[in-house]
């Protein structure tokens, strides 16, 4: 079954978001990201095929995409090892997302529709009640949403997917700052600052208030002392 599922994927490469390597990429890549598999952990590929119901050749060619990424690497003769994202990676990350996150509420402002306007103006009201309730699984999954509604709202195909998979790389950090009632209020108020720039066509301060967000949630994340090595 898993060949039968294997040759129909290569058959539509084309669409790898559905394909077996693709799913069983994300799949890994969400592990390593989570903790699941810490720093110098061995991938095997004999072992991760079976436990995901698959042939060897998705896993082979899913870690390939993930060496390309960074996340391991692969020892000729040997096997695949566990890399993950380090201290220095993140600090890297969050410079990035900082520039990024800005130009993409500036391109927001600019293309936002009023059905996107609306669904951010919702997720803030909902961001405001969990956060009296102290809701905090709520709290994290609303910050997700806000960051891939306003990334949707810039209709930058290109900028949309960089920003996505940073914002993977980092979100068992992320997770855990926002778990902080000090943080999670801080981020609220910071989104609502945002959306309501965008919403008044400002597109400078969307830029400023979006790349101070950023910092903000590193410099708190560094002040938390959190975690960063899996």
């Amino acid at each position: 079954m898993a060949e039968d599922m294997s040759e129909y994927d290569v058959n539509h490469e084309a669409s790898d978001k559905y394909s077996l390597r693709g799913r069983v990429f994300r799949k890994l890549r969400e592990d390593i990201l989570n903790g699941k598999y810490q720093e110098n952990d061995e991938l095997r590929e004999a072992a991760i095929a079976e436990e995901l119901g698959v042939s060897r050749t998705p896993v082979r060619e899913a870690f390939r995409q993930l060496e390309l990424e960074g996340l391991i690497r692969i020892v000729p003769n040997k096997g695949a090892y566990v890399t993950g994202i380090s201290v220095s990676d993140v600090a890297d990350i969050y410079e990035i997302r900082s520039l990024l996150e800005g130009l993409c509420a500036r391109w927001a402002t600019k293309k936002i529709t009023k059905e996107r306007t609306e669904d951010l103006e919702e997720i803030i009201l909902l961001s405001e009640f969990h956060l009296g309730k102290e809701h905090y699984d709520q709290l994290i999954e609303l910050d997700n949403r806000f960051h891939m509604s306003l990334y949707e709202a810039c209709e930058s195909k290109m900028l949309i997917h960089l920003l996505k998979d940073f914002h993977q790389y980092v979100q068992k950090q992320r997770q855990q700052t926002l778990s902080n009632h000090e943080r999670s209020a801080a981020a609220v108020a910071e989104h609502k600052s945002i959306m309501e720039a965008i919403r008044d066509g400002n597109a400078q301060l969307a830029e400023k208030l979006a790349d101070e967000h950023i910092c903000n949630a590193y410099r708190n994340m560094v002040k938390c002392g959190l975690s960063i090595k899996h």
